[in-house]
């Protein structure tokens, strides 16, 4: 990596950032993870081996103190699951970590965001995700932020909802956004790209769309896990319920 560098990572208690931070201590890095409750690292087997800055992001005061002496910032937290204001959270949360990574130091910022076509309206979620990254690249500290779309992998939300769909329901009336195309990617090439964001060339500041390079809709992904689940065949028929709080409903119904 051309010599040790701090690496801060916030979202170290949750899917991507718990998987990161060891791979970042295999590499060499000096890692410190910024936490709400340090209480909720007790389990994981690196505890040991990283700095812990305890904080809320929204405290610009404690972002700049776990900011200090870092080289590169991994903001990879999500408000989503905060309630009807979480896009307000995550931009104001956004505003300060990019303030608070720009005292001297501070080489890069990277985040992982949603992968979404131009010019159409995003659901609020998108929506979300696309206005952190634009704070970031906006800020003073140069971002590297990584457009993804449904993670593959074990523990991630949306694959998990998928799982647990096909496992479930043979037979799926479902809402009409299992039609919807997405560029799935597994969790391991998410990794294999935040690794590398430690060595690009300084100054860089920009979006990489980062996928599979197939595209597959909510449906095919869902036929996709029973096939490799060696599952019966399912049946997925597409209702025309194109209405979130509907949609979340019928999830909510039928998986954890």
């Amino acid at each position: 990596m051309g010599g040790r560098k701090l690496v801060l990572v916030t979202g170290a208690t949750g899917y991507i950032g718990g998987r990161l931070v060891p791979r970042l201590l295999a590499a060499g890095c000096d890692v410190r993870v910024f936490v709400r409750s340090p209480a909720k690292l007790q389990a994981v087997p690196w505890r040991g081996q990283v700095d812990i800055a305890e904080g809320d992001l929204g405290d610009a005061g404690a972002v700049a103190r776990a900011c200090a002496g870092v080289d590169t910032f991994y903001y990879l937290v999500h408000s989503m699951g905060s309630g009807p204001g979480f896009e307000a959270a995550e931009l104001a949360m956004a505003r300060t970590v990019a303030a608070g990574a720009a005292p001297p130091g501070g080489r890069r910022i990277g985040f992982v965001g949603g992968l979404h076509p131009g010019n159409v309206e995003l659901s609020r979620h998108m929506r979300s995700r696309a206005a952190v990254g634009r704070v970031l690249l906006e800020g003073e500290v140069p971002a590297v932020v990584f457009q993804a779309g449904v993670v593959i992998g074990s523990g991630s939300a949306s694959f998990e909802m998928i799982r647990h769909l096909a496992e479930n329901l043979p037979l799926m009336p479902a809402p009409e956004w299992v039609r919807r195309r997405s560029e799935p990617i597994a969790v391991r090439d998410v990794l294999y790209y935040l690794l590398p964001a430690l060595r690009l060339p300084e100054g860089l500041n920009r979006t990489f769309d980062i996928g599979s390079r197939e595209v597959l809709t909510y449906g095919s992904l869902l036929y996709g896990y029973a096939h490799e689940a060696q599952l019966p065949q399912r049946r997925i028929y597409a209702l025309p319920v194109p209405a979130p709080r509907l949609a979340g409903w019928w999830v909510a119904l039928t998986t954890p």
